[in-house]
């Protein structure tokens, strides 16, 4: 089954604020999952490059290398800020960070660890600083705080599928 790529997608506008908590309980939800999946996978399995793309260790440490963007970006909505901070496109922090010399458990428990802060920021928001919204700079389209944790949520399980096909093509 092909994936849309990551920036091929859209995303809707989520008008209702009150799915928020089941969207925040995806977002704390998800290193549990990607820890379900990467612990039973053989060490040579977790480097490997499919046609040379990223690796199973490179997708789970790309999760990581994206929050503080997720945090900063929360933190600008809740802010006032008119315009989300920019990301970096090339994913330079991902291609640079070496991740398959790191051990698979330092991987999964930095995610955990900086998810947390992610997911105990949205928890302490009022209902108040739910309304403000801020343009995403590449998407052109005004996103409110739902908006951004559906949005990583859903790159969350971008990833997670991506890991996912490179086992099911390693597995034939």
């Amino acid at each position: 089954m092909k994936r849309t790529e990551w920036f091929n997608r859209t995303f809707p506008v989520i008008e209702d604020n009150g799915i928020l908590p089941s969207v925040i309980e995806r977002l704390c939800g998800t290193p549990a999952r990607m820890e379900e999946i990467i612990s039973h996978i053989p060490s040579n399995l977790l480097v490997v490059k499919p046609g040379g793309k990223w690796s199973i260790k490179e997708e789970a440490g790309h999760l990581s290398d994206m929050e503080p963007l997720w945090l900063g970006r929360l933190e600008d909505l809740i802010n006032g800020a008119t315009e989300l901070r920019v990301a970096d496109l090339t994913n330079r922090r991902t291609h640079e960070a070496n991740h398959n010399e790191t051990p698979a458990s330092q991987l999964l428990q930095q995610f955990r660890d900086q998810r947390q802060q992610l997911v105990n920021r949205l928890r302490s928001l009022e209902d108040a600083q739910l309304e403000r919204s801020a343009l995403h700079p590449r998407l052109k389209t005004p996103m409110r705080i739902i908006d951004l944790a559906w949005f990583v949520a859903e790159h969350d399980d971008h990833h997670i599928a991506g890991i996912r096909q490179i086992l099911q093509e390693h597995s034939r």
